[in-house]
């Protein structure tokens, strides 16, 4: 955690927070979709019930970024006649947050969050020479400049965004990125695996129907239409607690952990003897500084040890006395 004598200035483009969720819950450009009902139906029991199912908790952002010290401003920027954002109106002004709206100039069109919430961050920064830290809750590459000026005028940046709707610029340029899935107070979704592992077996059996005669395929034509379980794909995407155990390491964001976990590793030897063992938290940080957007929570593991456990194929962890140490294989 960072310095928590700091004080802190937080910007939310709420509307981009929102839609990206949104998207997260019920699946890509679901929003895009929706949105005109949304606007012409939102009493609609099943948009209620969409909207419902996608909340933001708005006091997981704030206490998250309240951990790094004193709430000197926080200000949330949307449209907030509409009716999406309206219900949230309320809880945000129990936690002092300034709302600032934005008419957009067209049904469709950019609201134009993203030059406003620069343009008011900047001229905070010279307003108000004691902030230490920025908190830019967004996911938009449009915010790389905000987050590098920031830095250059001796900020500690910190983003905040929902996981695969963030550019992967932005979170290279801050100090520290966490993903809005991982912050305590928000459930994590989780994503059947068992549709994948059908899809294989699917594939082995139509490979074995090839071979038989006529009388067999008749027999295996029924299955395909058994496997592919419409009630199951309704019910894609659940929110649950994280589960160390059930994290499929086969996945892109896994490997990606695992190769910067070895190239922090690496490093580390490099300034080291190469058989030295290395703090697992200086570790940590190093992953951090290369990629400011990993965590290890997002992976779907409580803390960075269980995290380094389910890599003991990259590395050794020694877990003697206080401090976790670590060092990578030599065969790697």
């Amino acid at each position: 955690m960072a310095d928590t004598t700091g004080r802190v200035a937080v910007y939310l483009d709420f509307d981009n927070i929102v839609i990206s969720w949104y998207d997260r819950v019920h699946g890509r450009n679901s929003y895009g979709r929706d949105r005109q009902r949304i606007t012409d139906n939102p009493n609609d029991p099943e948009v209620v019930e969409r909207l419902k199912q996608a909340v933001i908790e708005v006091g997981a952002i704030i206490d998250f970024a309240s951990s790094f010290g004193t709430l000197v401003l926080t200000r949330a920027y949307a449209d907030w006649s509409s009716a999406v954002n309206a219900e949230y109106r309320s809880q945000l002004v129990a936690r002092a947050v300034d709302l600032v709206q934005l008419f957009p100039a067209a049904a469709y069109a950019k609201n134009g969050a993203d030059i406003r919430l620069a343009v008011d961050a900047v001229e905070d920064m010279f307003r108000l020479p004691d902030l230490t830290h920025v908190v830019i809750v967004a996911g938009d590459s449009d915010y790389v400049p905000l987050a590098q000026r920031c830095k250059r005028l001796g900020r500690y940046v910190i983003g905040v965004g929902v996981a695969g709707s963030t550019a992967k610029s932005l979170a290279a340029a801050c100090d520290e990125f966490e993903s809005y899935d991982s912050l305590p107070g928000v459930d994590r979704l989780v994503v059947e695996k068992p549709a994948p592992k059908k899809r294989s077996t699917s594939k082995a059996a139509a490979a074995k129907t090839a071979e038989p005669d006529a009388s067999d395929t008749k027999s295996t034509k029924a299955e395909p239409a058994q496997k592919p379980a419409p009630q199951r794909k309704s019910t894609k995407k659940t929110v649950a607690p994280p589960v160390d155990d059930d994290a499929d390491l086969t996945s892109e964001e896994q490997i990606e952990a695992s190769a910067l976990l070895i190239r922090a590793l690496r490093l580390g030897h490099d300034k080291a003897d190469a058989d030295e063992w290395l703090y697992a938290s200086a570790v940590k940080t190093q992953m951090r500084r290369m990629d400011p957007s990993f965590s290890e929570k997002a992976l779907g593991y409580r803390s960075f040890n269980d995290f380094l456990r389910s890599r003991d194929e990259i590395a050794e962890l020694s877990e003697q006395g206080h401090e976790r140490m670590i060092r990578l294989h030599e065969d790697d």
